[in-house]
Parts: structure tokens; C-alpha cells; sequence
């Protein structure tokens, strides 16, 4: 969208939605961010400092990515230009570098935003770059994803990443405020103080969101016989709340990541609240339950050899249950995991032993270990002097079993946590008999 266009139609503003109708016409009006356009703010000292540059602004929903874009592009005295990644193509952005060209003859540069940046290929990022690097354009992207995933490495270099935070709770009442203060359409419309504390709960740190349930409640009020707006209004204009995660995207890595370090760090609540919330946002129970069977052998081990049967346990029973009762499931066998003594004894061992084998790939395994079912192999030495360890006292055997080169190396180093604790003291004592 080119605002420039003198053939664009523009509506009214009281046609407009609210989230529209509320947008800031200067960045002083805008509410949140203050790390980017407070009197200290690195957009603010950009542009102090002589004007916009190349820029991916990375954040939630309704944080304000449009917004400020748009302000940035008015205080530069730039031509801004909109396009969503997911309906334009390589065509379209070629005819904005024209037009962008033929402005910038004419002394005006030129914002091009890209919403959802990240959903362009690579081909279609790699044709910016010429025109980002000449000056053609100023490019502002706007992704909700990880740019560092998402964008190609040689466009990600041309451009400075910001970080836009959701808005806090003071920063949504602040927008409410000037919702029923300053807008015409929603003049004489009130709220009560608990259907305002239950809007800013349920947006999520989403300005867009909550103004838009403010539009829809405000329209219902008459046909439910309602002078204000409640709570009531507002958990069933909500239904459901609209958690941020997106199942294949960074919020899936990140909540998935909080699960897994909070059961490592034994701390059953924070575990089972980001159960609860990849549940409620439609995460696949197998896939979290294949996590769960990972994290009771590298975090818990043999400290509690039990916690590998009960999370494969838990991987079978939701098999044959299905959601939403395959919650429960997942909930006990979460709790007892994150409640166990932990241990990544074997973990470790593997990791160890690994870097052995990469290092000396071509080791003799000892002649005395291997089998002996020809005559050839006897004569070669095959299984000579093989003692049995069930002959011997304790069922121990002192004997070198590793390939001579590396026979002191030690892989497995027992915690002093629960049942690896025992395991342990008889693996001590079995190395200090061998020592004697």
C-alpha cells in the first residue's frame, strides 16, 4: 500500500476500526517502548542523529511494530510503503524499488515495511539487497519469529534489529484510558473496573486485541441490555484466550525449552504451568511426552531409574487415551519427574565415551573379549585368558576391558543422589579393589 497514491481511496476515520482509529499520529503519542522512543531511546537517538536507517523490528503481536513504522517513515519525510510477506511477491517488490528510484530522483527516499517478514523465502529476501545496501530503500521488517532464523544472514547484516517487549499491564490501562477519553464512537461508554482488569489479562500484552474486544462489546451493549461493560461481556467475547504460540515457530522452541529446564531444575509448579500452557494452545501430548521420556535418562538417570519406565509409560498411555484426559497423564508423570533427584551421570558418560571413539575410531577391542567360534580365531588368541566375573567373589572381576590405549579413562561418574548414590559406593569400592 502506497499512501502516496493520490488515486488511493481513503476512508473515513470514524469508519475505520478502533485499533485504526486509535493508531498515534506522532511518535510522542505512542504508549510502550520506551527503551526505543523514550527522550533516551535508540530510535529516538537514530533519528536525532539524521534520520531512518534499515531496520527489523522483532516482537509479539500488537506491540506497535506498525505503528512506529509508519511514524519513523513521517518524522524521516519519507514515502512509506506497506506489503505483507505473505501476498507479495518478487514482481511486486521490483516495482517498488522502481518507484522507489524515480522518488529518490526527486530528493524523497522511501519506508518500505514489510509485515511478517519472515514469511518471505530466501529468494524474495535476497532481492532487497541491492536495493537496501544502494539506499534505494529504507527497509523496515516486521517478524514475530527469531530474526536470527528467519532472516538471511546477508540482509540481517544490513539491518539493525530492535526489540519491541509486550505491554505491561500499566501501558494497556494507559490505552484504555485514551480508548474511552478520546475516541468519538465509544463517547458515554463505560467499563467496570473488573471487566477492565479482566481485559488487560486475557489480551496478552496485545493493544490490537483488546481494542478490537472493546469494539465488539461496545457494539453488543444495546442488545444485551447492558449499561456498561462487564466481565461477563468480556470472558465471552474471549471464549478462549488466544495464547501466543505458534507450533512451529519460536515461542513453541521457547515454551517447550521453560518445560524442560523446569522439571531439570526440580521445580514441579513452573513445570506443570508450562505444561498447562502448550496444552491449551494445541501442542501435540506425543511430542511433549517424547520429551519427557528424553529428560528421565539425560537429567535423571540412575538416580531414579524408575522415572524412564513411568515417562515411556506416559508415552503409552496417552496412546490409548487421548486428549483432554491425556492431561493428567502428563501432568503426574510431569510432577514426579521435576519432584526426583536428578543425575546426568550417563548423559555424560555417553558424551564422553563418543569423543573417545571420534578421536581413536580404529581402537583393538582386547583379544581376551572377543568370541571364539572357529578353530582360526583360538589359535589367533580369540577369548584367551577371559576370566567370567560370576566365578569370582562379589560376581567381580579385576580385569582391563577397555582397548589398552585407553584403559584408566573413566566415563561414568555416579552422583550421590538417590539410588545412584548406592550404585555409587559399589562402584568405589569395586575400583579400589582393582587399585590394590
Amino acid at each position: 500500500m502506497n499512501p502516496d497514491d493520490p488515486g488511493l481511496f481513503r476512508p473515513q476515520k470514524e469508519s475505520l476500526p478502533l485499533p485504526e482509529r486509535m493508531r498515534p499520529e506522532s511518535i510522542e503519542q505512542m504508549v510502550g517502548q520506551e527503551h526505543l522512543i523514550g527522550p533516551d531511546g535508540l530510535v529516538t537517538k537514530t533519528l536525532e542523529a539524521g534520520g531512518a536507517h534499515s531496520m527489523i523490528f522483532w516482537g509479539p503481536p500488537g506491540t506497535g511494530k506498525t505503528t512506529l513504522s509508519r511514524l519513523i517513515a513521517g518524522r524521516a519525510g519519507a514515502r512509506f510503503v506497506q506489503i505483507n510477506a505473505i501476498s507479495s511477491g518478487v514482481k511486486e517488490l521490483r516495482d517498488i524499488v522502481a518507484a522507489a528510484k524515480d522518488a529518490l530522483y526527486s530528493g524523497r527516499k522511501t519506508v518500505l515495511f514489510i509485515d511478517e517478514i519472515h514469511r518471505f523465502n530466501k529468494a524474495q529476501q535476497a532481492a532487497l539487497l541491492k536495493s537496501v545496501e544502494e539506499g534505494i530503500l529504507i527497509l523496515i521488517g516486521a517478524t514475530t519469529e527469531n530474526p536470527s532464523f528467519e532472516v538471511i544472514s546477508p540482509l540481517l547484516s544490513r539491518c539493525q534489529v530492535y526489540v519491541l517487549n509486550p505491554l505491561s499491564v500499566q501501558e494497556l490501562d494507559r490505552i484504555l484510558e485514551k480508548v474511552f477519553s478520546g475516541d468519538k464512537l465509544l463517547a458515554g461508554t463505560g467499563i467496570s473496573a473488573e471487566a477492565r482488569e479482566e481485559l488487560i489479562a486475557l489480551c496478552g500484552g496485545d493493544a490490537r486485541v483488546m481494542l478490537n474486544a472493546i469494539e465488539i462489546a461496545s457494539s453488543l451493549l444495546r442488545s444485551k441490555r447492558l449499561s456498561e461493560i462487564d466481565t461477563d461481556l468480556v470472558k465471552e467475547i474471549f471464549q478462549k484466550t488466544g495464547l501466543l504460540y505458534d507450533r512451529a515457530g519460536e515461542e513453541h522452541y521457547n515454551t517447550i525449552s521453560a518445560f524442560i529446564k523446569s522439571v531439570r531444575g526440580s521445580d514441579p509448579d513452573a513445570a506443570v504451568y508450562y505444561l498447562a500452557r502448550m496444552l491449551e494452545a494445541g501442542e501435540d501430548p506425543k511430542f511433549i511426552a517424547r520429551r519427557l521420556v528424553i529428560l528421565a535418562s539425560e537429567d535423571i538417570g540412575n538416580a531414579e531409574p524408575y522415572a524412564l519406565m513411568l515417562a515411556t509409560g506416559c508415552f503409552t498411555a496417552i496412546n490409548y487415551v487421548g486428549m483432554p484426559e491425556s492431561n493428567i497423564i502428563l501432568s503426574q508423570v510431569t510432577t514426579y519427574l521435576a519432584s526426583c533427584p536428578k543425575s546426568n551421570a550417563a548423559y555424560k558418560a555417553i558424551r564422553k565415551a563418543e569423543k573417545d571413539v571420534r578421536k581413536n575410531p580404529g581402537l583393538q577391542i582386547p583379544l581376551h573379549l572377543r568370541n571364539a567360534p572357529t578353530k582360526l580365531m583360538k589359535d589367533l588368541g580369540y577369548k584367551e585368558g577371559y576370566k567370567y566375573a560370576h566365578d569370582y567373589e562379589d560376581h567381580f572381576v579385576e580385569d582391563d576391558f577397555l582397548p589398552e590405549e585407553i584403559k584408566n579413562s573413566v566415563y561414568y561418574e555416579p552422583t550421590d543422589k538417590g539410588r545412584e548414590a548406592n550404585l555409587k559406593k559399589y562402584l568405589d569400592a569395586r575400583w579400589k579393589k582393582r587399585k590394590r
